[in-house]
């Protein structure tokens, strides 16, 4: 979480688009391409005000403990 202003309700899902933001528009919509090769999900989920918060959910069997 950060302390920023946060992402809009209706840019949410807009900010993973390819050519969105203010630079060239790949950098989260590279993340989330990346982690669907290995179906890890993310998305945004802060609150609009009070900061942006990101949560990568990682399917059941798609990681490994190690001792």
């Amino acid at each position: 979480m950060d302390d920023g202003t946060g992402i809009a309700p209706e840019e949410k899902t807009r900010i993973f688009d390819q050519n969105y933001g203010k630079n060239t528009g790949y950098g989260l919509f590279l993340i989330r391409e990346i982690l669907s090769i290995t179906e890890i999900t993310i998305e945004e989920t802060g609150v609009y005000g009070k900061g942006a918060r990101f949560v990568m959910t990682i399917p059941p069997g798609g990681f490994q403990i190690r001792e």
